[in-house]
């Protein structure tokens, strides 16, 4: 990796300007006769040690280099200019506090969720959507604005059989934001619903719409539902059961084996654990 902090004279200054195709470099202009220059150093090195993948310190001595100075157009000490793509996107004169540059870069440096969905996105590559299920969760609690995160939570949600869930994220998506992303998952958690309505839960739906307090029906209609991953739909109907007796049959057993299946940080493990509790405490 290369030094994400170099020191710039008209020999180098070409090759220091190329980096910034691929990361941002802030190139200072400096004096060791300018005070302020002495008080921003720190901060600048500081701030690029902490994000080398994405930052380059391009250092110029001006008491060295005034001819390169000249050429960046350099008026006073000391100045900062962002380079961009070999452009200057941003900068300033005189001295600024931590808190302002990493304002000033932050459009540049990765956010808190890029990380969480890089590691989901791996996981995601290998098939493992469980794992990257909690990632996206995560992400999607520190960047809600996110609509992207959203959309891949709602789609691991449907490959997991969380089809709830899914339509609750994907319900809250405007309509502006409804692109062909949003049109794909929504066009499989279509897919993943009517696959999930077979043949046996109709038949048990039907039954019990007629004998609605038989809570033999409601168990086999539980376990039908958990075949197809509707897991709301089953921990619903085996909370029914347990607050009218909570040792009928294998309700209890299946509810705590439900709540094992779900995928760690799917909100609807901690709603029914809750409820459980609840009902046994």
């Amino acid at each position: 990796m290369q030094n994400p902090i170099v020191d710039v004279s008209l020999i180098n200054a070409r090759e220091v300007l190329d980096r910034s195709l691929q990361q941002l470099v802030i190139f200072q202009f400096w004096s060791a006769r300018s005070a302020l220059c002495q008080q921003l150093s720190p901060v600048l090195e500081k701030i690029v040690r902490q994000y080398p993948q994405q930052l380059c310190l391009a250092k110029v001595n001006c008491d060295q280099e005034q001819d390169l100075a000249m050429q960046f157009g350099v008026q006073s000490l000391p100045t900062v200019m962002l380079i961009k793509d070999g452009r200057p996107v941003d900068g300033f004169a005189g001295a600024e506090t931590e808190q302002q540059i990493l304002t000033r870069l932050a459009a540049y440096l990765p956010k808190p969720e890029d990380e969480l969905i890089a590691k989901a996105q791996q996981y995601l590559a290998q098939q493992q959507l469980a794992e990257a299920y909690p990632l996206l969760a995560e992400a999607l609690t520190l960047a809600p604005e996110r609509v992207e995160v959203k959309l891949w939570l709602a789609d691991t949600a449907i490959g997991l059989g969380q089809l709830t869930q899914a339509e609750k994220l994907l319900a809250e998506v405007r309509l502006a934001d409804q692109d062909a992303l949003y049109k794909t998952v929504l066009a499989k958690l279509e897919l993943a619903q009517q696959a999930s309505n077979t043949p046996e839960i109709q038949a048990l739906e039907a039954r019990l719409a007629a004998a609605p307090a038989d809570n033999s029906l409601k168990e086999q209609l539980a376990v039908q539902y958990q075949a197809v991953l509707r897991s709301e739909e089953a921990l619903a109907l085996l909370l029914q059961i347990l607050q009218q007796d909570l040792n009928f049959g294998q309700s209890k057993k299946l509810f705590l084996d439900i709540l094992a299946a779900l995928p760690k940080g799917d909100p609807l493990a901690s709603q029914y654990r809750r409820k459980l509790y609840a009902l046994l405490y």
